[in-house]
């Protein structure tokens, strides 16, 4: 199995290459302002060093607790720094099965559910959660950075998978079922798909220097897992921001002072550039020199789409899930259909239609008919047998039409899960459900939307007209507070600011079964949602 490489195997190779180039670099905030000081550079030489110490430590602490090596590993980390991603590749280094968690889950019992349910034998947790895991029957260690190792730690030998199906690190779906998210498990086929598909995202657009990429999300979710990987096989640097929705003014920042390049983010923050910069030329300037403009979770609003591409900034859409990572991918400048998505080189998927296929008077198939994307079971990056499909394939519920021959639009997707704003899922059926099982004497009716907003929001039709709003609100609160305690942070509603209380049979509806509009609601009370979350945030 010596030809399935990894994320560590091309670290390695490219440290080797390239040591003193810059693999990261990473703020130094201003302790009177918490502006961007300067930006350290770490370089590949120093990231593999970095890398190997942290398995040394690791391999010690857990070899002492009597876990062997392949054991899994649960680590409940930001994965928002330089260090989580220490802690992670070493963790693999060391021989480990990373189980990944990020802080968005805050419940330990769910937590420690999850370990229990994917046999980890140990938790490694960010120190301020310390106080909150006394039920947790794992041994357990603080994720702390000032690590110190001695030499009697020794570096273990790099773990050579024996098959393909070898298990290499463990994700969770970004969305809850039955209050818990469900184990993604991942074996080194999928991961060496991981790694093809990365790189040809990730290509450079001049061969002739290094590119600088942004971080676009926690190192305990794919899609920065996918990034960063890619970044790596081709030396690329990466920039640590100081959040996830970076301002307008540190984008340009790191352009200025760190040569970023390639920016890659999730739709609902990229869009705030985009916002600023139809008001101010000189970041319009700054977007248009940026050799790529990656989006990703969740669609552009079209005006604001339409206008960067008008504006000439590079604009591609990257799509994917936890599941398989990234799977297709827009072209972008100068293609004649720069918006349409395209599946990665290298993949092996089907397009199926959702209904009979219709014909033109001509005999050609209708571009209007729905097609669902479906990783095909000879895919590299179809995901464990325990997610497929009773066919053996994997069913992503994701609709497109294709436009063009091999180039397609999204349109959705067949089920009731909508995406927060950082394109983590959410399903607004099981938390709908949930209310009408416990107020079901106080409302007739309701419907939960949110999609790229920070956290779901509640509509609510009352048992009777004449209601006190407020103790309404509250009431309902109380009634669901249990079922939300289990969630994840953005699944979760925990404030009467998000329920929202309309007079009876207002909402809308469908003509024929009277079944309430998500998409309607979202757009007849977009300007509600935006006072909410501009209030809250």
């Amino acid at each position: 199995m010596n030809s399935l490489r990894s994320h560590l195997t091309v670290l390695k190779d490219t440290a080797s290459l390239y040591p003193t180039l810059a693999a990261f670099k990473v703020p130094e905030l201003d302790s009177s302002s918490g502006q961007v000081q300067t930006w350290l550079t770490i370089t590949y030489h120093q990231f593999l060093t970095d890398v190997e110490r942290f398995a040394k430590y690791w391999s010690h602490k857990l070899q002492a607790d009597g876990i062997p090596r392949r054991s899994v590993v649960g680590l409940w980390i930001g994965g928002m720094t330089y260090w989580d991603v220490c802690h992670i590749y070493g963790m693999a280094r060391a021989g480990y099965v990373p189980q990944l968690f990020s802080l968005r889950l805050p419940n330990p019992d769910v937590v420690c559910e999850l370990l229990q349910r994917a046999g980890a034998k140990a938790l490694v947790y960010e120190p301020t959660f310390e106080s909150i895991l006394d039920s947790c029957p794992l041994p357990k260690h603080a994720a702390i950075n000032d690590i110190e190792i001695t030499l009697e730690h020794e570096l273990p030998e790099l773990y050579q998978p024996i098959s393909g199906d070898d298990l290499v690190v463990i994700f969770h779906t970004s969305g809850s079922t039955s209050g818990s998210p469900k184990l993604v498990r991942c074996n080194y086929t999928w991961l060496n798909s991981m790694l093809a598909k990365s790189q040809q995202v990730s290509t450079p657009k001049d061969s002739r220097r290094k590119d600088v990429f942004t971080w676009m999300g926690s190192v305990c979710h794919i899609a920065q897992t996918f990034m960063l990987m890619g970044s790596i096989q081709h030396a690329a640097c990466t920039i640590q921001p100081t959040k996830i929705a970076f301002s307008s003014d540190e984008l340009v920042d790191a352009v200025n002072r760190c040569g970023l390049n390639r920016l890659s983010q999730f739709a609902t923050f990229l869009g705030i550039h985009i916002r600023n910069a139809r008001l101010n030329p000189k970041l319009l300037a700054v977007l248009q020199s940026l050799d790529d403009v990656i989006y990703s979770g969740l669609p552009l609003p079209q005006d604001e789409e339409e206008w960067a591409r008008r504006g000439r900034v590079n604009l591609r859409n990257l799509f994917g899930s936890t599941e398989i990572g990234a799977m297709m991918l827009s072209p972008g400048i100068p293609h004649p259909h720069g918006h349409l998505l395209r599946p990665l080189e290298g993949t092996n998927y089907g397009f199926f239609p959702t209904t009979p296929s219709t014909q033109t008077e001509a005999g050609h198939q209708s571009t209007s008919r729905m097609l669902e994307l479906v990783i095909l079971k000879e895919s590299g990056d179809c995901p464990d047998e325990a997610m497929r499909h009773t066919d053996g394939h994997f069913h992503t519920g994701d609709l497109f039409q294709e436009i063009i021959p091999g180039h397609y639009l999204f349109r959705g997707r067949d089920d009731d899960w909508i995406k927060s704003e950082n394109s983590l899922r959410c399903d607004t059926k099981a938390i709908e459900d949930n209310v009408r099982a416990t107020c079901a004497e106080i409302i007739t009716e309701c419907i939960v939307v949110g999609n790229g907003r920070p956290s779901p929001a509640l509509f609510v039709e009352p048992a009777t007209p004449e209601v006190d709003q407020s103790k309404l609100k509250r009431e309902i609160l109380r009634n669901i507070r249990q079922f939300h305690a289990r969630r994840y942070l953005h699944e979760r509603i925990t404030s009467s600011e998000h329920i929202v209380v309309v007079p009876p049979k207002t909402l809308p509806r469908t003509a024929t079964k009277g079944n309430i509009r998500r998409k309607a609601v979202e757009e007849q009370y977009k300007d509600h949602l935006d006072r909410m979350f501009g209030i809250l945030a």
